[in-house]
């Protein structure tokens, strides 16, 4: 066997190598999303069977203004669509078109936590007033924070497609579907969130 022979054969032993890791990392992130998917589910569980056995006395639920709340939800819905541009620029490219598309994202989600903040300087009850309340918060800031995680690793991946010494391209596109896989979950759960805290 000639050099170039072994060289091939350990190209494609390293390339089976990283496939693997890939499908590991895939496998990892979605068990993780499960997991994750579950935490909310008890919540969500947690808050529906509170409400329909122990109802509170009149004023002690307030009812939840609606144009914040909605707003956000067309915010998420958007920075889906505009995270899967990214996505599709990578695969065609364009980096900087893919980087512009992250930068877009990640503004969307920082608007939606300034719309949450206002809201919650806004609301007419605190943290500590009643199990509803405790239960609202409790909900609504364990999403805020997974949207706060999921801006952050959107800036980082921006940074990592620019076209000049970045790490990722059409040919190493995990990182950015990753992200992508997470924050498409996260917008899932606000909406879910959304039918559930605001119009049952």
């Amino acid at each position: 066997m000639t050099s170039l022979d072994t060289s091939k054969e350990l190209n494609k032993k390293d390339k089976g190598i990283e496939e693997g890791h890939e499908d590991f990392r895939l496998f990892g992130l979605i068990t993780f999303l499960i997991a994750d998917g579950m935490t909310f589910a008890g919540f969500f569980a947690a808050y529906l069977t509170y409400k329909a056995v122990n109802p509170l006395p009149d004023g002690a639920i307030y009812e939840l203004e609606l144009p914040i709340p909605t707003l956000n939800t067309i915010l998420l819905l958007i920075s889906s669509a505009t995270f899967h541009k990214a996505s599709k620029s990578l695969l065609n490219k364009k980096n900087n078109d893919s980087q512009r598309w992250l930068l877009f994202t990640a503004l969307l989600g920082i608007i939606f936590l300034v719309c949450q903040l206002f809201e919650y300087f806004n609301l007419p009850f605190s943290l500590t007033d009643n199990l509803f309340a405790s239960t609202f918060y409790a909900l609504t800031g364990f999403h805020g924070l997974h949207v706060t995680l999921g801006t952050l690793m959107i800036l980082i991946i921006s940074w990592q497609v620019r076209s000049n010494g970045g790490r990722l391209s059409h040919l190493n596109m995990f990182p950015l579907e990753a992200v992508e896989l997470y924050w498409h979950f996260v917008d899932g759960i606000w909406v879910i969130l959304f039918i559930i805290l605001y119009l049952l």
